[in-house]
């Protein structure tokens, strides 16, 4: 079975930073596209960075986040990485690794425990 584990969380003041690492197993990732996702209390699910596969992989980010978080894989390591500074109030969440939807490897895989950020003001 594939499984994500994510780690790195924790709890942090605002504008402190976080390094949250995803490690998986069961499948070999580099071929696949991969995104961390997050969900506060409330709230709905919403996919915060993508990357593509690949020799110069491509990350996407949502506005919420962009130019203050950045996504990395080593998938020799078969491990994706979330850098996260410049954290806000806003960012606390649980924070999860998980293919997108979009991708053939999505209806394969399930959510992790994930790891809680919290961002004190």
């Amino acid at each position: 079975q594939v499984q994500f584990v994510e780690s790195g969380g924790g709890l942090v003041q605002s504008g402190g930073s976080l390094r949250l690492s995803c490690k998986a197993s069961n499948i070999n990732i580099r071929i696949y596209n991969m995104a961390w996702h997050r969900q506060a209390p409330g709230k709905e699910r919403e996919l915060v960075a993508s990357i593509t596969p690949g020799d110069f992989p491509i990350p996407n980010y949502s506005d919420s986040v962009k130019g203050r978080f950045t996504i990395s894989r080593d998938d020799a390591k078969n491990t994706v990485y979330l850098q996260m500074n410049s954290l806000k109030p806003e960012d606390t969440s649980v924070y999860y690794c998980r293919p997108p939807r979009h991708s053939p490897l999505y209806p394969k895989t399930t959510w992790g425990q994930g790891t809680q950020v919290t961002v004190s003001s």
